[in-house]
């Protein structure tokens, strides 16, 4: 039973994360080097929490109860009585090790030490520690309180009880678990790069413009969000690096390979709403652009971000990333796509996902287009995912 947590960093989302276990009744200890950064944490939880209570999410009693659950220490020495610590810094795996060294010779030798990264190698985090089973990858979404989907990333030398109980914890804490191999990007940032690879793919091509292409993800797709609109707001500085990392760390296989244009739009500061202008102007005054409503270009820009996300999603099957339940629910819960990428391309037939690879391969002879090995054998033998 978990009831101590210690959480590293107060930035956005190890407060986020501290707001999670408090109101699952956890008592928490939030640390963090800097003071002003506890205090800005501080103040910006009783924000939140008198939202919550004035949107009637919450009681005034529960937003009591969420605070006194937290403690802000700028020593990590103060989590040595933590049954599990949560680790949401830099991305930065040296700085990571570094923490997680300090941290093992303050805490007792059954507490569970786990990482927020989203992409970094937990079996490399994990080696520096001498106790090396019991560290995980735990990873929340942005902002962590809303967002239902948790990544928990065993590495090879994580123990079966560290995985069960961690799966069990977060699961208390009203969260989705999807539970992945330590691969590059786990299951999200893995599976996610084709809608915006391709998205500026397809710009570059000059079949379409920036909003054109929202519009056809959103109007016809139902995505909530397109895929310029959406690298503008995480930042274009941010999303490029990470698309590089992956790319990188999967020996530069062709299907993660950056865009220029993106690279010359974070190199020219271009990097969305936090600068005030990316692939959108976000200037006061600013008149957004109109897409073309073209409905033959506005189905094929679909389709063909649509196959390639949905090629990815059987891949990560096909290598045992992770079950088809947990890729599904980790694209709908943790970044909100309108379906399972699995369960639509049942939808669309395996046999359409085939046809739409094997034409696009043909077409531009290039491996980012290689039809998944398990799409063609579900295809021969007539199979679906679910």
């Amino acid at each position: 039973m978990i009831k101590n947590v210690g959480i590293i960093g107060s930035g956005t989302m190890g407060s986020g994360i501290a707001q999670v276990a408090a109101a699952a009744g956890c008592l928490v200890t939030l640390f963090d080097v800097h003071q002003q950064a506890l205090d800005t944490a501080k103040q910006s939880l009783d924000k939140i929490t008198n939202r919550l209570v004035e949107k009637g999410r919450i009681s005034s009693q529960e937003k009591d109860a969420i605070q006194n659950n937290i403690r802000y220490v700028n020593s990590l020495k103060e989590l040595a009585h933590s049954d599990l610590t949560i680790e949401a810094i830099v991305e930065n795996i040296e700085v990571k090790k570094k923490v997680f060294q300090e941290l093992e010779g303050y805490v007792s030798d059954t507490c569970i030490i786990a990482s927020n990264t989203s992409s970094l190698s937990i079996a490399s985090i994990a080696s520096v520690l001498k106790n090396p089973a019991r560290c995980i990858g735990i990873h929340f979404f942005n902002p962590a309180p809303l967002m239902k989907l948790v990544e928990v990333i065993p590495a090879i030398q994580t123990s079966s009880q560290v995985l069960a109980t961690s799966q069990t914890t977060i699961e208390n804490w009203k969260k989705v678990v999807a539970v992945a191999k330590d691969t590059p990007g786990f299951i999200v940032n893995r599976v996610a790069r084709p809608f915006y690879g391709e998205a500026l793919r397809i710009y570059e091509e000059g079949i379409a413009d920036f909003a054109t292409i929202d519009h056809a993800v959103k109007s016809v797709g139902g995505f909530k969000m397109g895929p310029f609109q959406l690298m503008d707001f995480i930042g274009n500085d941010v999303n490029y690096t990470v698309t590089q990392t992956v790319f990188e760390a999967f020996y530069h296989d062709p299907r993660y390979k950056p865009s220029f244009t993106q690279k010359r739009f974070a190199e020219a500061g271009y990097l969305g709403r936090k600068s005030g202008k990316g692939f959108y102007d976000y200037s006061q005054g600013a008149i957004p652009p109109v897409p073309e409503n073209n409905p033959a270009i506005l189905n094929t820009i679909l389709d063909r971000i649509l196959v390639m996300l949905i090629n990815e999603a059987a891949d990560a099957l096909f290598l045992n990333i992770a079950s088809a339940k947990d890729i599904d629910a980790a694209m709908t819960k943790g970044v909100n796509y309108p379906k399972g990428l699995l369960a639509w391309a049942d939808e669309k037939s395996i046999d359409w996902c085939v046809k739409q690879l094997d034409t696009l391969y043909n077409h531009y002879h290039e491996d980012r287009y290689r039809c998944s090995a398990l799409l063609r054998t579900m295809n021969l033998k007539n199979e679906t995912f679910f």
